[in-house]
């Protein structure tokens, strides 16, 4: 008979171009052998502000995926992308809410992880970094000022194909970070879960003391939280090791 003991078991949408978050994921879980990932994928390869864009995180698209990780019995089901920072955190609440009617699963996605996250963590100004046009850069900010989010200071890598992100390297990364740090935000935001930024994490929070929240580490945390799981090791962020 099938043992009923078994790790927590976290069911991840994936962006079909992002080669990032799968193994950076295995990276910050490390040894443990308390949680399992699994994927499925839906199609994104392009990150604007336009319809066809925007059409990637139709929330019909999310269900199906959902359903699909729904018959692998797992403990919790996260949109692990950033859209909803830019399309706004109803967006992403609809979008969860359909999950879990569909489902009857618990469900998250990064933005909401992030809006959890400044919460628990009273962050109320961050640094914002991301691959993005300015555009898309500009309708964060204004999304998260409508959450009682202030950035007070912004960089941007003027890339759209989303493939791309996962190949920005840390070396490119680290000078416009600690500039960020330098302007002394409650937290500086790594927004892109095809981006390495939880490689820098640890530097970046040793050289400045400004706690980092990287979009994959913080999307992680959030789903081993609603599952009941222990949380992250903390040179992913220390914030994200906090009880």
């Amino acid at each position: 008979m099938p043992s009923t003991n078994r790790p927590t078991r976290i069911g991840m949408i994936v962006p079909s171009s992002n080669t990032c978050l799968e193994p950076q994921t295995y990276r910050i879980l490390g040894d443990r052998r308390d949680v399992t990932i699994h994927s499925t994928r839906i199609p994104v390869t392009r990150i604007a502000l336009d319809d066809s864009s925007d059409k990637q995180f139709d929330s019909s698209v999310m269900r199906a995926a959902a359903e699909l990780l729904a018959t692998a019995d797992v403990d919790v089901i996260a949109w692990n992308g950033t859209s909803g920072s830019w399309l706004g955190a109803a967006h992403d609440q609809a979008m969860v809410g359909e999950i879990t009617e569909a489902t009857g699963i618990p469900a998250t996605t990064s933005t909401l992880a992030y809006l959890h996250a400044f919460e628990t963590f009273r962050t109320e100004r961050i640094g914002l970094f991301t691959p993005y046009t300015v555009d898309v850069n500009e309708a964060v900010i204004s999304s998260y000022a409508r959450e009682g989010i202030k950035t007070i200071g912004h960089r941007h890598l003027d890339l759209s194909n989303n493939e791309s992100f996962a190949r920005v390297t840390d070396t490119e990364m680290l000078p416009g970070s600690l500039e960020l740090a330098a302007s002394h935000p409650d937290a500086l935001v790594f927004l892109c879960t095809n981006l390495y930024g939880a490689n820098i994490t640890a530097e970046v929070e040793n050289r400045t003391g400004v706690p980092v929240l990287d979009s994959v580490a913080v999307t992680l945390w959030h789903a081993l939280k609603l599952a009941g799981a222990p949380l992250l090791d903390p040179k992913w962020g220390t914030l994200l090791a906090r009880p």
